[in-house]
């Protein structure tokens, strides 16, 4: 069965694609299908809203199931910043330099027991004929001091988690401890119910 992920992000698809894959879902993208899908805009205040957003979007353009997801970190010493906004930190969408750039300007001097952050994934999955499941995942660990590591992308040379930067876990360690993969085992279980 296709499932239509609302990204364009091809590490993300791949990662949808390594965990749904065994219920027998195949993640595309509209773009794989040649079907385009108007940008909207995420005006949610939840990272579950903004999926949803997303989601209905994909959903109502294709009339396939839709999948759509919104992540990002959260700073417990920014007081919850980045956030929602995590993608465009630093003014412009996706550009993970300077996001990581501001973060580390942000805590500069910040001692490393008050670095905590956690990383949230919100999923959301609407079908043509209107039922949704939204799910929710974290992962907790803090910032680090420097980038380590070229692995993943966003924050994940920053983000450390047992003492490892994300940037230096491969896919399928990650897959086990992550956000979005508690998000997607999350989903999982309430596709099995579903579909």
């Amino acid at each position: 069965m296709d499932f239509i992920l609302a990204t364009n992000n091809m590490k993300k698809l791949a990662e949808m694609q390594r965990i749904l894959s065994p219920l027998g879902i195949n993640v595309v993208t509209s773009k794989m299908l040649g079907i385009e899908i108007p940008d909207v805009e995420e005006n949610g205040t939840t990272f579950e809203e903004n999926a949803k957003i997303k989601a209905v979007s994909a959903c109502e353009v294709t009339k396939m199931p839709s999948i759509a997801d919104d992540s990002g970190l959260c700073v417990d010493y920014l007081d919850g910043a980045p956030g929602i906004y995590s993608a465009r930190f630093s003014g412009g969408h996706g550009n993970d330099e300077r996001n990581n750039d501001l973060l580390l300007e942000k805590l500069s001097g910040v001692p490393v027991e008050q670095r905590t952050a956690y990383y949230v994934c919100a999923i959301c999955c609407v079908f043509p004929d209107g039922r949704e499941i939204t799910v929710r995942g974290e992962c907790h660990g803090y910032i680090g001091f420097e980038r380590d590591g070229s692995e993943g992308f966003g924050y994940d040379p920053l983000f450390i988690i047992n003492g490892k930067a994300f940037g230096r876990y491969t896919a399928e360690e990650k897959d086990k401890i992550s956000h979005r993969g508690n998000a997607l085992r999350a989903l999982t279980k309430e596709l099995e119910k579903n579909i």
